[in-house]
């Protein structure tokens, strides 16, 4: 018996739903850092890019009293678990090591739990990115789009030259992703921040929100027929293969790129979706921690040690697409996209120009983005038809969330 229970302290059990092949090495990099320790490390991947059914496994899990070491979790996610009061407490680690001088305060309101840290984060992703096919972009002889318009002009230009202009994935949460940066391109940053994060009626039900479904449709006729269902990473291959010339994603697309050897500005290019510059609609990864049982706080510790290392959310954070989630993390080993990440993550925290997500669970509670996803895919899909009667759905589908 006492052997089995040494064994059992010694091992990190972690649920996430990190299985593409850019996610899968970056989470290697964490395994490695633990295994040094002496650490070993329990699996629970749930395949799934939005992380749905990783969310519904653990649910299962926790209603069993059988709690993993950490799981992969989005903002809402951490205090939903933390107000009924399973998540364990970090503090003593956050107090020690500087958490709260180095991690961003838009992070904290969901890491933090009425003062006590239950979360580590991992990462801040930004989802207003355009991946781009440098060599497709040379053929067409395309430049940076800054305007709408302009983004609309080089999605013709690939039409023309017989290339899919546009890379999509048809899974709500896909769509809903781009979508966040239509709006912010389409409203600005003060009006993102009143539809998207304050969920002010007035601003959902806006003629700006009409237009930005309008600028939704304009973007319909680029994606290829068979884009219906596809996984984002199937998706952002379509780019990295030069059969597509742009993917509109957060920068875990860039993971991929990474993971296929490819070099920014000699095989793809990075650029904020046209609009969106001076701002970041970010998401971040959290490893939200559960009250394990006493013979499990040391791993669970040395999990939350390692996760917010500086050179570990530099290793991670390279290999992710990510940036880090301290801000004092120096950007030496980044790439060209990774440090312009940095920068702009830096800046946009400066200015008060960092929104969260809706369609990644940071604008939101998760009924209310579910909602947002639900109209955001039917529009898409052609279920409903006019920007007019999209906007009268998700004001009452928000409403009904509330």
């Amino acid at each position: 018996m006492v052997a089995g229970a040494s064994a059992q302290t010694k091992e990190v059990q972690m649920l996430h739903w990190w299985t593409s092949g850019g996610e899968a090495a970056a989470l290697n990099v964490l395994k490695q850092d633990l295994a040094k320790e002496g650490y070993g490390w329990k699996d629970v991947p749930v395949a799934g890019g939005g992380g749905d059914a990783a969310m519904t496994a653990l649910k299962a899990m926790v209603a069993a009293g059988n709690y993993p070491t950490a799981s992969q979790m989005l903002g809402y996610t951490v205090l939903d678990y933390a107000a009924a009061g399973v998540m364990g407490d970090l503090t003593e680690t956050a107090k020690k090591e500087g958490w709260d001088k180095s991690v961003p305060a838009p992070l904290q309101k969901f890491a933090v739990y009425k003062g006590k840290w239950v979360a580590a984060p991992v990462n801040v992703h930004s989802v207003n990115w355009l991946w781009i096919n440098k060599a497709v972009m040379d053929k067409i002889g395309g430049t940076q789009p800054k305007t709408f318009d302009e983004f609309i002009a080089l999605l013709d230009k690939a039409k023309a030259a017989g290339v899919i202009p546009l890379a999509l994935g048809g899974q709500n949460w896909q769509e809903a992703t781009m979508f966040d940066s239509i709006v912010l391109s389409t409203g600005g940053p003060e009006f993102y921040k009143k539809a998207m994060n304050d969920l002010d009626e007035s601003a959902l039900k806006s003629d700006t929100m009409k237009k930005s479904f309008d600028n939704l449709a304009k973007l319909k006729p680029y994606v290829d027929p068979n884009f219906s269902g596809r996984d984002w990473n199937l998706a952002t291959a379509m780019v990295i293969k030069g059969d597509a010339l742009v993917q509109v994603m957060g920068d875990w697309a860039k993971g991929e790129f990474v993971a296929a050897k490819k070099q920014p500005g000699t095989d793809y290019l990075c650029y904020r979706f046209p609009g969106t510059d001076g701002s970041v609609i970010y998401n971040s990864d959290m490893f939200g921690m559960f009250n394990v049982p006493a013979d499990r706080k040391a791993a669970q510790v040395a999990l939350a040690t390692a996760t917010l290392s500086k050179s570990f959310q530099s290793a991670f954070n390279v290999v992710k697409g990510s940036v880090p989630a301290r801000t004092d993390v120096p950007d030496t080993d980044f790439d060209a996209c990774g440090k312009k990440g940095i920068a702009d993550l830096k800046a946009a925290n400066e200015k008060g120009t960092l929104f969260g997500s809706l369609a990644q669970g940071y604008g939101a509670p998760p009924a209310v983005a579910n909602a947002y996803k639900d109209v955001v895919t039917k529009f898409v899909h052609d279920q409903i038809k006019t920007s007019d009667e999209a906007v009268k759905q998700l004001v009452a589908a928000i409403n009904d969330a509330k």
